[in-house]
């Protein structure tokens, strides 16, 4: 396009340079001339509006590429705040719960499968005719109901107990509850056992009311409430903090005085709340839940923790018990391996890490011998407590709320389970 400009030009400088000559009779040199002089000014113009062209064009991509910049720098901005998002997330975490849903689905799916192909094969099967006088006979006779543990009156009477609370024979020994592999201690039990007038020790089975005797329960609670107390401070102040397992019942939780009382002693020892879980019984504790969930949720608030005992099933409202505060659940070690089905739907090796989905921990009792630690191991069950473990014991007497009181020797034990409990 500019090499047929500038033939234009050409052309008309010689067109004027040539009208000039023969027109105006100049001559040829100023004829010449004057056709230089008109090219080279139309070059100039030619040029200069050229350039004022290419100079508003220059501007406008200027323009549109500033414009590109800025969205450019708006959408980096944008993908920056998302890549902080995406970095502040837990995929890790994400994944190992997907991992453990799909886990419990298959789990799920597989028995129900099993049930359904049991009940075709029950269907299908011929049905076997009886003669009509072996029906009576073959009628099953009703078996009677095994006697609960909780339905079992303890042996000494309720007066004699009474009598030993006020004689101060009531004292408590600590059993360690293990954590797996290692078997160090994560935690102790408050035991409490009578001293009877032989000398000997009544364990809590025997003389803890079952029914009625809500104030040996309440003295019992708050006994061992201040005996904690006393142990986890002692425990502090020599640099190590530790974790109480204490006896509650709900005979204290449901009397509003009661109450008061032991959350005036969390409110004085806040310090060391969040170490102190009140063990109830799983059974009671549903109850509780709703008659005294105000109680449970103000004993919560405080830092302290609970520990629901002698489950009877794990068909539980995991995040309704995480909510008020439930740290651990028991279970019997034995009928856990044995008998898995009893408490839950799920297979043994999910159970584990469905609960611990709520912030709750599955807490083997009655360990007997080292098969059950392994197979509580291999299905990922870390707390256990038992006999095989290391038996209830006294507590360091410069640890206890009186250290003068007198206590019966313990029964002899193995050297590793006194060793565990020195570490107290």
């Amino acid at each position: 396009m500019q090499a047929l400009v500038y033939l234009f030009i050409a052309l008309a400088g010689f067109a004027i340079g040539a009208m000039t000559y023969f027109a105006l009779s100049f001559t040829l040199a100023e004829a010449i001339l004057v056709a230089l002089v008109v090219g080279c000014i139309a070059t100039l113009v030619t040029e200069r509006r050229l350039r004022l062209r290419a100079e508003k064009r220059l501007e406008r991509g200027i323009e549109d590429l500033s414009r590109l910049l800025a969205t450019d720098a708006q959408a980096g901005s944008v993908l920056g705040r998302r890549i902080n998002a995406l970095s502040e997330l837990n995929p890790g975490q994400r994944l190992e719960t997907i991992e453990a849903d799909i886990s419990v689905l298959g789990t799920v799916i597989r028995q129900v499968a099993e049930a359904v192909a049991d009940i075709e094969e029950k269907s299908s099967a011929p049905a076997p005719v009886a003669s009509s006088d072996r029906l009576a006979s073959e009628v099953p006779r009703p078996v009677a109901a095994k006697p609960r543990h909780d339905d079992v009156e303890p042996i000494i009477p309720l007066e004699m107990v009474r009598q030993a609370l006020g004689n101060q024979r009531l004292v408590y020994h600590i059993q360690p509850v293990a954590r797996l592999p290692q078997r160090r201690p994560a935690g102790y039990d408050l035991v409490p056992r009578l001293m009877l007038e032989d000398g000997d020790m009544a364990e809590p089975v025997d003389f803890i009311p079952r029914h009625g005797g809500e104030d040996v329960l309440q003295r019992i609670d708050g006994t061992a409430l201040n005996e904690a107390v006393a142990i986890a401070r002692r425990a502090r102040t020599g640099g190590q903090a530790i974790t109480l397992y204490i006896p509650l019942s709900s005979a204290t939780v449901r009397d509003s005085a009661a109450v008061e009382q032991l959350l005036a002693i969390l409110d004085a020892n806040r310090v060391i709340a969040t170490g102190l879980i009140f063990t109830l019984a799983e059974i009671e504790f549903q109850e509780l839940m709703q008659t005294a969930r105000t109680a449970l949720q103000a004993i919560q608030r405080r830092g302290a923790g609970f520990s629901l005992s002698n489950a009877s099933s794990l068909r539980l409202n995991f995040a309704d018990l995480s909510e008020l505060g439930v740290r651990t659940i028991r279970v019997n070690a034995s009928q856990l391996i044995n008998s898995s089905e009893v408490y839950t739907d799920f297979h043994l090796s999910d159970i584990a890490s469905y609960v611990g989905r709520f912030d709750i921990t599955l807490l083997a009792t009655g360990v007997t011998d080292e098969r059950q630690i392994v197979e509580l191991l291999d299905n990922e069950i870390t707390l256990v407590q038992g006999n095989h473990i290391a038996p209830a014991g006294p507590v360091r007497p410069d640890l206890l709320l009186e250290p003068t009181r007198t206590v019966a020797p313990p029964a002899p034990q193995r050297p590793e389970a006194a060793r565990r409990r020195a570490e107290l």
